[in-house]
């Protein structure tokens, strides 16, 4: 019974990792209310809910401007941390969570199989490499999260803010200025300085929209330079350097997409291949000299969503699509008013 109380909980800490913040629609009105969902787990679920006194940070930048949110803004469904809030101005807009450090001790084994669950492979070879797999670890982690999302029509250079997490992505241009198809570049800053070499995963949850690009997006086996090529390091799974890889659907949930490493400017390259909901993810993890610990760890993820688009504001839901009156019923009753005022004059002369 012990083992199977030791296992479940195992099981519970290794398949809660990964943060995200995530929104049913990345395209919002100005003033008005809105939530944003932080999901505690993996893309696709959440396992649990975040503690407040967790929250080191948690920011909304706007219009230049950057807001701490309130505790009382916060609420729980289900496994689901949902923020409440109400948007600004119009303009591209950046949310943020930052967590505290927190400690976790685990067997050789445990540690082996997160870093392989988690796909930490650089760790992982290392610990192969200078046979230390029979070694235990005492992990320092964090996690530090961002969405960016879109507020009305008019774009704004927000999305570029740097909000000093330990590591955070930052876009080289602004997401929603692009459509699916085209590409967009992502700087990794750990400590506020690019992270070269560092194995990142990306993904993408698909919309209704229903367009997709993957005709454009060979498997481009024969790449071998930055990042239009995913390297798996490890021998057993079959990933040499220097060739893409895709995963299929039925690997594990955290290893799912296309994995790439960031150049020497900390940079990575992604072909918006589909509409979807968007998600870059890194975990930089390091031996520690800290007393007390063998390893140190800082978690990110990034998510935003990418259309087909027609015009910047084609995906800005109109009164319409709020279950408004219609424009073209404006139109109709104006044009019976006109003509019944004519003919209400024409027959008083």
């Amino acid at each position: 019974m012990k083992k199977i109380y030791v296992a479940l909980i195992a099981f519970i800490v290794f398949s809660s990792h990964d943060m995200y913040l995530k929104m049913d629609t990345y395209f919002l009105h100005p003033d008005k209310s809105a939530t944003i969902k932080l999901f505690n787990g993996t893309f696709d679920k959440s396992e649990n809910v975040i503690d407040r006194d967790r929250m080191m940070d948690v920011s909304l930048i706007g219009n230049g401007n950057r807001s701490q949110v309130k505790d009382a803004q916060w609420s729980e469904k289900d496994s689901i941390t949902v923020l409440n809030f109400r948007t600004g101005e119009t303009g591209t807009w950046v949310a943020g969570v930052s967590t505290t450090s927190r400690t976790i001790e685990m067997t050789a084994a445990d540690f082996n199989n997160y870093l392989e669950h988690d796909g930490v492979r650089d760790m992982l070879d290392n610990r192969r490499n200078n046979n230390k797999l029979e070694s235990d670890a005492v992990e320092k982690y964090s996690k530090h999260v961002k969405v960016i999302f879109q507020v009305g029509d008019k774009r704004t250079d927000d999305w570029q803010t740097e909000l000093g997490y330990p590591i955070e992505f930052i876009p080289l241009s602004n997401p929603y200025d692009l459509k699916t198809g085209d590409e967009l570049k992502v700087r990794l800053l750990l400590k506020g300085e690019p992270l070269a070499d560092q194995l990142v995963y990306t993904g993408y949850e698909e919309t209704g929209h229903g367009h997709s690009h993957d005709h454009d997006q060979k498997e481009d086996t024969d790449h071998s330079h930055n990042n239009d090529v995913g390297e798996a390091n490890t021998a057993e799974h079959g990933h040499s350097h220097g060739q893409y890889h895709e995963e299929t659907e039925e690997d594990h949930q955290h290893t799912s997409g296309t994995q790439l490493r960031t150049d020497s400017n900390g940079i990575v390259n992604i072909k918006l291949k589909a509409d979807g909901i968007w998600y870059l993810r890194a975990i930089n993890l390091i031996d520690s000299e800290e007393s007390g610990l063998t390893h140190e760890s800082n978690w990110a993820t990034l998510t935003f969503e990418v259309t087909h688009g027609h015009g910047k504001d084609s995906h800005v839901h109109s009164l319409e699509d709020e279950g408004g009156i219609p424009s073209y019923v404006y139109w109709i009753g104006s044009l019976i008013l006109l003509g019944g005022l004519f003919f209400w004059f024409n027959r008083k002369k």
